[in-house]
């Protein structure tokens, strides 16, 4: 039998690729996040993590793994609920950043919609800087984005790094300033654009500003500029741009966290099980959509 309470630490591991940032997502012990992946481990009969002194890696089986602690999460959500004799309803204000439009993040919230038919879901869908001060403003229940820096708040979902992206044809001259594409501020991405480039003292100029991520890859495939972005999260149709390709600094680490508002009563139950949800299936966020 697999534990459940071992399959969500086994998720928090994989997707975090840390057992230090796994114990802080579950407000676990660093030991007992060990205890628990090697106690699944000892179920399944194989190991799931690779760990050296340089990080930690999914094993071929742990890959596996994933898929099958998702659905038997899944299952256990839904026997729980059934057996409780409750459904979830309500009022749930949802606001995700614009890094998620073109990942598998609807599918992830279709089936939500599909568990709790009496949840009456709000997305909002807007920059993580706006998030917050909403969040704050108490005009949502609960976030998906980034957060500004590793101690800032917020239950983190899993790491990234930003890199330049843009167009498999750009060149860059490096002699004169580099062609921004950019969200509009307070964008998270954003500041930390200009702050490497100022830090770096390279000039720079705003090509193209918009505020959906679509705008910033329709600019970014034609050629005109380099934008900042998650890795894992490079859109079709756009290239990572080789390390100090004309002389660009490296951006830095991201932490895409879940941020808790203060609902209550129906909306603070449904708020908990689509973080629950979420945090599941965070692994798949890692997959932007086919062009």
């Amino acid at each position: 039998m697999f534990e459940p309470v071992q399959l969500r630490t086994f998720l928090a591991v994989a997707q975090t690729l840390s057992f230090t940032q796994a114990a802080r997502r579950l407000e676990l012990r660093q030991s007992t996040v060990s205890q628990h992946v090697r106690r699944l481990e000892e179920v399944a009969g194989c190991r799931l993590f690779l760990r050296d002194t340089h990080g930690v890696e999914l094993t071929e089986d742990g890959e596996a793994m994933l898929g099958f602690a998702r659905t038997i999460l899944a299952a256990n959500e839904r026997a729980a609920g059934f057996f409780a004799g409750t459904r979830l309803r309500g009022r749930l204000r949802f606001g995700v950043s614009e890094d998620f439009v073109l990942t598998r993040l609807p599918e992830i919230l279709a089936a939500f919609r599909q568990e709790h038919p009496e949840v009456d879901l709000e997305l909002t869908v807007e920059l993580s800087g706006i998030l917050h001060r909403m969040l704050d403003a108490g005009q949502l229940d609960l976030c998906l984005a980034k957060r500004s820096g590793p101690d800032g708040p917020g239950q983190l979902v899993y790491q990234d790094t930003l890199v330049w992206i843009g167009s498999e044809r750009l060149r860059l001259d490096p002699r004169r300033p580099v062609p921004l594409i950019v969200f509009p501020a307070p964008g998270i991405t954003r500041a930390r654009a200009l702050e490497v480039l100022e830090r770096q003292g390279r000039t720079w100029r705003v090509v193209c500003t918009s505020a959906s991520l679509s705008g910033l890859v329709a600019a970014a495939r034609a050629g005109l500029g380099v934008m900042a972005h998650a890795r894992s999260l490079v859109p079709a149709g756009l290239v990572r741009l080789p390390p100090r390709a004309a002389g660009l600094p490296e951006l830095g680490g991201v932490d895409f966290v879940l941020l808790h508002g203060a609902p209550r009563g129906a909306a603070q139950e449904a708020s908990a099980a689509l973080s629950r949800a979420l945090l599941a299936a965070g692994d798949t966020l890692h997959r932007p959509l086919e062009a």
